[in-house]
């Protein structure tokens, strides 16, 4: 895996309006996103694969990986840069037999250390954490303690990623406790100005913070 997991990470809000979907997505995409995760929990097939397809072909334009949320015969059938698994969504394992040695696989950990380093070992090439904060995308969500990211980043080689209830506001704590990425569904796409939305958090990147610094 040689594509860098940092910055900000985006995921999609679901929707069957497909030309919708890849013009908010293109709006974050100027405004700074460094990784793209299609997440659909609908049963609509056709749907979800023309939507992975047609985002996987704009974040090509922008030299940005498209990751798949939970399905892994979607993200092999559309040749997409990786999958997202959660603790129900299959084995680290079979992604990486299915999908091969050069594909991202992201797991959730949720607020469980012990789960990462498992993930880790198992070959995981990054873990999510969250959520931080209440997330409206999802509110029944177990809560993490941004000490976590730091306790993290002091026995993971692998890049760390928050995710929940994130925004421009307290993106940054949680950057300077030590994420790599922080993934955000709510906060860009239900902006009025989805670039002005992804440019306040992007920038947060730009600037130094302790875990980065030598």
């Amino acid at each position: 895996m040689t594509t860098p997991i940092n910055g900000l990470y985006a995921i999609t809000p679901e929707t069957a309006d497909t030309a919708n979907l890849l013009q908010r997505m293109e709006r974050a995409l100027e405004g700074g996103v460094r990784l793209v995760q299609y997440r659909n929990k609908g049963n609509d097939a056709a749907l979800r694969h023309e939507q992975a397809s047609e985002l996987l072909a704009l974040c090509r334009r922008y030299h940005v990986p498209l990751i798949v949320n939970d399905d892994l015969r979607l993200a092999d059938l559309t040749g997409a840069d990786g999958v997202h698994l959660g603790k129900d969504d299959g084995s680290i394992r079979q992604a990486r037999l299915i999908l091969g040695p050069g594909k991202i696989i992201g797991v959730s950990c949720y607020n469980d250390l012990p789960c990462a380093l498992e993930a880790e070992a198992q070959g995981a090439d990054y873990v999510a954490f969250g959520s931080f904060f209440p997330s409206p995308t999802k509110p029944g969500a177990v809560a993490a303690p941004p000490t976590l990211l730091h306790e993290a980043k002091q026995c993971l080689q692998v890049p760390v990623v928050a995710i929940g209830g994130i925004t421009a506001d307290n993106a940054g704590s949680l950057i300077e406790a030590g994420a790599d990425a922080v993934a955000v569904v709510s906060t860009l796409f239900d902006s009025a100005d989805v670039r002005a939305a992804a440019s306040r958090i992007a920038v947060l990147f730009e600037k130094p913070t302790p875990h980065t610094l030598h």
